[in-house]
């Protein structure tokens, strides 16, 4: 083991001991230590550090978020050997967030139609998909959450999910509409008259009985979107599983604008249903759609209108 990979384990010890999950950022970390190793180099640089950065050549988005790795784990190595060099921040095109993907319930309802037409025909997998994308869709837990979700932690009887240690290390109760409870009953049944004993921990499980991957389900959704024309073939881009989440969260403030309700002074809820750090997380939902903002913009004009 080289000393580089060696002191790659201790800065992953001490960020997981820390209680960061720290899993793709270690992935992306093993990659850097591998190239650095076929160079031959034992110190970081700047010039090392972007070119492993910027491959492949053709993935722009994800190349501040790969530096970002190599600058955390830079000054780690910075106290132990003075002569690494920490990445400046700056060098390379910051990090665009993808703008939310508001679905309608055409979509929605075309999405869940398609998934009840995947093979195989007597398979548990249609299924699975379609109470997956459901439930996110009127939830806006994520997928992580979703596929991560324990058949202990639903609670159909109470109408709760209990999301465990997730982003964040977090954990919280999603309360579920009486239509989400007896959607979710009549997955379970069919979950187990389909495998039996053979049912895992999990609620929504593959074929066989197995943790759905993440992988998996964005290939699904991918094949599904296009299917009904969301996507075009060979798109890199377009509408995600995760845009079910800003959809909810979207709805959600259009319906307590609607109801006459401060949406601001709302948003620390919403924030806490969702599962953020930090409110400023739930207020870019509000800043990223126009309409709403719009919305939120004429209600002083309004009361100051009503005044006599």
């Amino acid at each position: 083991m080289t000393r580089l990979r060696s002191a790659l384990e201790q800065y992953l010890n001490m960020r997981q001991g820390l209680g960061y999950k720290y899993e793709h950022q270690a992935r992306r970390l093993a990659d850097f230590v591998s190239f650095m190793e076929r160079h031959k180099a034992a110190t970081i640089t700047t010039k090392l550090a972007v070119a492993w950065a910027t491959l492949p050549a053709d993935r722009h988005a994800s190349w501040t978020l790969r530096l970002t790795d190599v600058r955390g784990f830079a000054r780690h190595l910075a106290n132990i050997n003075p002569e690494t060099e920490v990445p400046p921040v700056g060098i390379l095109p910051p990090l665009k967030r993808a703008k939310p993907y508001v679905y309608s319930e055409v979509e929605i309802d075309a999405l869940l139609t398609a998934a009840l037409a995947l093979p195989p025909a007597n398979g548990l997998r249609r299924w699975t998909y379609y109470y997956l994308f459901g439930l996110i869709a009127v939830t806006g837990i994520r997928l992580s959450e979703a596929i991560g979700l324990c058949r202990d932690g639903a609670d159909l009887d109470e109408g709760v999910l209990t999301i465990r240690q997730s982003k964040f290390g977090k954990s919280r109760l999603v309360p579920l509409h009486a239509t989400t409870c007896a959607a979710l009953r009549s997955y379970a049944q069919r979950r187990e008259a389909h495998l039996g004993s053979d049912c895992g921990s999990h609620f929504f499980v593959a074929e066989r009985g197995g943790r759905l991957l993440h992988q998996y389900v964005h290939r699904a959704f991918w094949r599904l979107s296009r299917e009904i024309g969301l996507r075009c073939a060979g798109d890199r881009t377009g509408p995600r599983v995760h845009d079910f989440r800003h959809r909810f969260a979207i709805r959600t403030l259009f319906g307590w604008h609607r109801e006459g309700f401060d949406v601001e002074q709302r948003l620390p809820m919403l924030s806490t249903y969702l599962g953020h750090a930090c409110v400023r997380d739930t207020y870019r939902y509000l800043s990223a759609c126009p309409e709403l903002m719009e919305a939120a913009a004429r209600r002083p004009d309004q009361r100051w209108e009503a005044k006599p």
